[in-house]
């Protein structure tokens, strides 16, 4: 399996060599959800182009709603991120050609270990041409996969940034409370457990192949 070429390119590009925050004079923002945000922010921060990623909620009805409201579900918000972008460096279809290849765009139920509406993916698009980007790619990568992906796009509505705890959580060494065995780890030691404890990389190598740019180990 290969990318569509162009894109392709331009996306291994962006990862090719991260040097911090884009010094951009304007800025676009991209909002995806793409099941666990700590590992969307975690993956989008190291593209080029990309000078932020905030976890937060969106899709729903409930006003400023908290982690526990949106996990426990019944508040219709996906946990999301916003993207802030430099289109000078990084377009919206690239941005959006990396995302598909982050999740697994072919679980309706959620993303890999985490279940539910809010774990499940999406493209929230804020107007009509950021529309007709996001269903081209999606339709590349069904043509690509042969399978029907099942991430829909959205209009673009309310985000709500998460709780301080969650930003950055990737990258935090802050420390975790101790636990009932004595261990107390820095949060991006225990968001590395998470994330491969969770199959998220094993999935997306099974899913994408070498195709993926963000797994440890893909070419």
């Amino acid at each position: 399996m290969t990318f569509k070429p162009q894109i392709a390119a331009a996306a291994f590009a962006a990862l090719s060599g991260f040097a911090g925050p884009a010094l951009a004079q304007q800025t676009e923002t991209a909002v995806v959800a793409g099941g666990c945000f700590w590992c969307v922010e975690a993956d989008f921060e190291k593209v080029q182009g990309v000078s932020e990623v905030v976890s937060g909620y969106s899709g729903g009805t409930v006003e400023n709603p908290t982690y526990k409201q949106v996990v426990r579900g019944g508040t219709g918000h996906r946990e999301a991120a916003r993207i802030v972008y430099d289109p000078a460096q990084i377009d919206y279809a690239t941005l959006i050609n990396l995302f598909l290849r982050s999740v697994d765009p072919l679980d309706a139920g959620g993303q890999f270990c985490d279940r539910g509406e809010s774990y499940t993916t999406a493209i929230f698009v804020g107007n009509e041409e950021e529309r007709r980007i996001a269903e081209e790619q999606i339709a590349a990568a069904e043509q690509e996969l042969g399978k029907e992906i099942v991430t829909p796009v959205l209009d673009e509505v309310a985000f709500y940034d998460a709780e301080d705890y969650h930003q950055d959580y990737y990258k935090s060494d802050e420390r975790l409370p101790v636990t009932s065995v004595g261990l107390a780890v820095p949060k991006s030691v225990a968001y590395e457990r998470y994330r491969k404890g969770c199959g998220r990389d094993a999935r997306l190598r099974q899913i994408w192949g070498a195709d993926n740019p963000f797994i440890k180990g893909a070419s």
